[in-house]
């Protein structure tokens, strides 16, 4: 099986830039078939030696891939001739530039659900990865290895990205080979239930940032921030990443989301095309240029544009499902906390229009220094009216009570807000996971690499 979903419907051509709004509108569901998806990416590192894992070594990914195909009923995804992901049930599991294993859950009706689909993969990935001599972190950001020792995993897109992003950032490489996240994916009922969720999910990202900022050892030591894997995201292509300006206009919301996204995507520059599983590298061109001018004898579909958005990178992006993207990968307790925390927000009217109303007075040039400052100091940053803890603090409450009314139990009788302990714990400390990282390293551990890959270890 190839690796891009056979989809005919997206294969006729576009005349104009009104079918592009049509495939944002394509993806409006009444709120009773809202779901959640849930993507998070582990760092592999061998058990032994901590060194990073290659694709086509002995005991390497690539035979780990192979033997989730083989023995364990997934179907084997290919990229020509080499396999880069296998898929079950909906639940894919794809290899990132780095090596770095991504699940990409299937969209699932509660939180109850999600979480299961997550220990059901650690647990499968855990039994598998030791007969293999493997060991994955839920970091932020390798830990040991300097960018330049981590392998390529050899997919024709990463090869055409690493180029052009090499010209567009001095830390792509980095984001490719180096970063891990989790990141969450939502529906929207219509247009302007879209723009109310983007611009609160906007707004609000920097503090999701703070809580999850993990990623404060790289190479063996302290980097001297907070979640260096945000700082990197912010030093690598300033067309297509960062937070989305216009989404924090004053007037946005008495518009609609389809056409300033559309917009913006139209100039952001492509990497390529796909024909017949083959990537095109299209040298910079807009997709604007293309839908108008072609590229040589290729005109644009709508296939062209979903892959498109996909090499979009901004920290809340949208295809059609709202997906938010700035949390560092952390140990698996944290995990499931982060879609609980956007559900409880984005899925409650009331959370959602207190979110806004909080947050309604900030400014793109406010959000986006906060955005830098958390990557330096976490939690202890200041928002625009205040400590982030304590903005923080607000919004996880405010997720809690979305999600007690939504009233979605468990056999137990728990309802979804139980997934938001950990956030808590977070709170209760004031301080984000690579700031503790970083006071264990420097105290009880004494600084022994052993005692960081156990703590982080799925």
């Amino acid at each position: 099986m190839t690796l891009t979903r056979e989809q005919p419907e997206l294969e006729r051509p576009v005349e104009n830039e009104g079918a592009l709004l049509d495939y944002f509108r394509s993806g409006e569901k009444p709120r009773e078939a809202w779901r959640v998806g849930t993507e998070h990416e582990k760092v592999g590192l061998r058990a032994s030696t901590f060194e990073p894992v290659g694709y086509a070594e002995e005991r390497g990914l690539a035979s780990l891939l192979q033997t989730l195909a083989g023995d364990h009923g997934f179907e084997p995804l290919y990229e020509g001739q080499h396999l880069v992901g296998v898929e079950r049930d909906g639940e894919r599991i794809t290899l990132e530039p780095g090596g770095q294993l991504e699940l990409s859950g299937a969209p699932l009706a509660t939180l109850h659900e999600t979480c299961r689909e997550f220990r059901d993969h650690i647990a499968l990935m855990k039994h598998i990865s030791a007969e293999f001599g493997i060991s994955w972190v839920g970091l932020g950001l390798h830990p040991l290895a300097k960018v330049e020792e981590i392998p390529w995993v050899p997919r024709e897109r990463y090869r055409i990205m690493r180029a052009v992003l090499a010209e567009r950032g001095a830390l792509a490489h980095h984001m490719m080979k180096a970063t891990g996240s989790i990141q969450a994916n939502y529906d929207y009922s219509d247009e302007q239930d879209l723009a109310l969720k983007l611009r609160v999910a906007c707004t609000a990202s920097p503090l999701v940032t703070a809580l999850y900022a993990n990623s404060s050892i790289s190479e063996g030591a302290p980097n001297g921030l907070v979640s260096r894997r945000a700082w990197i995201w912010r030093h690598t292509d300033p067309d297509r990443c960062g937070l989305l300006p216009f989404v924090l206009e004053p007037g946005w919301l008495e518009g609609g989301a389809y056409a300033p996204y559309t917009q913006w995507a139209l100039d952001v520059p492509m990497f390529f095309i796909q024909r017949e599983q083959r990537h095109i590298p299209v040298e910079g061109r807009t997709f604007r240029a293309f839908l108008h001018e072609g590229h040589g004898e290729h005109r644009a579909t709508l296939a062209d544009w979903e892959v498109h958005l996909t090499t979009l990178f901004p920290e809340v992006r949208v295809k059609r499902v709202l997906e938010v993207r700035g949390a560092d990968a952390v140990p698996p307790g944290l995990v499931c906390a982060l879609p609980a925390f956007w559900k409880g927000i984005l899925y409650d009217p009331e959370a959602l229009a207190a979110a806004e109303a909080r947050l309604r007075h900030w400014r793109f040039p406010e959000v986006d220094r906060l955005h830098a400052e958390v990557a330096a100091r976490g939690l202890e940053a200041r928002t625009p009216d205040g400590p982030a803890l304590q903005v923080a603090q607000e919004l996880v409450a405010l997720a809690a009570k979305g999600l007690k009314r939504s009233a979605v139990r468990n056999r137990a009788g728990e309802d979804e807000s139980l997934f938001l302990e950990p956030l808590h714990e977070i709170l209760d400390r004031g301080r984000s996971p690579g700031q503790q990282l970083l006071e264990r390293w420097d105290g009880s551990w004494q600084r022994r690499v052993d005692r960081l890959i156990e703590y982080a270890a799925y």
